[in-house]
This record gives C-alpha cells, structure tokens and sequence, in this order.
C-alpha cells in the first residue's frame, strides 16, 4: 500500500498547523465533575484550587491527565486549568462530533479548559487520532478552532540553546483510498473487474476513553 506523508522542520514558532478544523473541544466535558486522585495534596471544595503530587491522575469527562504534580483550578464556567509536570505528563481529551481523540505528552503541559488551549513544553508530542503527529520542544494547541503552532516561543532561544527543530506526518484521512476500485461507468457488463483485497492494516479505531475516577466530595488532604 502507497502512502503520502508531509514532513516539516523549522526553527521558530512558525508552524500553524491545522489538525481539525471543522471539530471542536468536547464542550460537555466542562458540566462533568473534576475527580482528582494523589499520592499527597489536597484541595478546597470551596474555592476549587487544589494541589497533587505522586502518581497524580485528574478526570473531568473525557478529559485524562497523568503526571508527577499538579497544581489545578475550577474556573468559572466549571471547566479545569491545570499545571502539571512529570516525566512525562500525558494528556488525553475526546474532540466534540468525532469518535477520535487528542493526546499529548510532554515534560510539563498546561492546560485552559475556559480558553481551550494546551500549551506542551520540553520533548512535546501532539497526536491527533491515527493521522497527524507533530513533534518539538514546545506546542500550542486551540482545540477551539484545531490551530497547532510549534516551534519555540519568541525569545526563548539562546546561543547555549539554539531553537529547536519540530518535525511531523499527515497521513491521508483514507489511507486506503489509493487501492480502493473506481466504479465502472462504461456500461459493459461483461467487462472483468478484479475484487479489491480485504485490507489488514487499516486505521485502528481510537481506544475508549478510561472511566472517570470516584472520590469523596469534599476534599481531603492527606
């Protein structure tokens, strides 16, 4: 089977890639409970501001993050912000009208439910369902409107630290769209046509979303 891949490199945040830009973040996600799970930490069920450390793990909806520390917050319209750093920290959200999802990983990522962003930061690495990965040091996701920028951010690089180089593929959305038969038009009945092979390596379906955590809920530090 033939395939097409695009591959970039460049040095400064001037990547804008568009991943989906017909779907958007799961917006139900923000009316889910925030659970939250930590070796240590603890919160406030007032002011919804709480800090984790040690095998942290926080859920709201489709939403998953894993990482060594966490330091989060309720915002307004109930949707979760969140620092989280951890070696690494991963990160995964169903994308509203599809059955895929985005996943992220990186050594920190700080993630804005309200705005809709996630920003990776040091050997960053976004995934897009089974066609679009993209590579760097550093990563802007809107999942608002699908946009990846990657690159660095404008006065970062130094000459100890030159900019870094970001590198990805875009499969075709049909990676079997090549081999599939045209319809024949002719109107030749007769004509032999050669039935297409059953195909084994086609694009696996994106797996199901972990079930959110059950906590108490109040807040407890332990």
């Amino acid at each position: 089977m033939k395939t097409t891949a695009i591959r970039f490199a460049c040095p400064l945040l001037a990547i804008m890639l568009v991943l989906s830009p017909t779907c958007r973040a799961d917006d139900s996600d923000k009316d889910k409970p925030i659970n939250f799970s930590g070796d240590t930490g603890g919160g406030s069920s007032a002011t919804g501001v709480g800090e984790l450390s040690g095998h942290v793990t926080i859920t709201q909806g489709t939403l998953v993050l894993h990482a060594d520390k966490v330091t989060f917050k309720r915002n307004p319209d109930n949707s979760l912000s969140a620092t989280a750093t951890g070696a690494p920290v991963s990160y995964r959200q169903k994308r509203q009208g599809t059955d895929e999802y985005d996943e992220a990983y990186a050594q920190r990522i700080v993630y804005d439910g309200q705005k809709q962003l996630v920003e990776l930061f040091d050997r960053a690495l976004l995934k897009q369902g089974p066609t679009k990965e993209l590579r760097s040091d550093y990563i802007s996701y809107n999942r608002a409107n699908g946009v990846a920028s990657a690159g660095a951010p404008a006065g970062t690089s130094t000459p100890d630290k030159p900019a870094t180089r970001v590198t990805g593929v875009i499969l075709p959305k049909d990676i079997n769209g090549a081999d599939k038969p045209k319809d024949d038009k002719s109107g030749d009945a007769n004509k032999d046509a050669t039935p297409a092979k059953p195909k084994s390596d086609a694009a696996k379906p994106a797996p199901p979303a972990p079930l959110p955590l059950t906590i108490d809920n109040e807040l407890r530090t332990k």
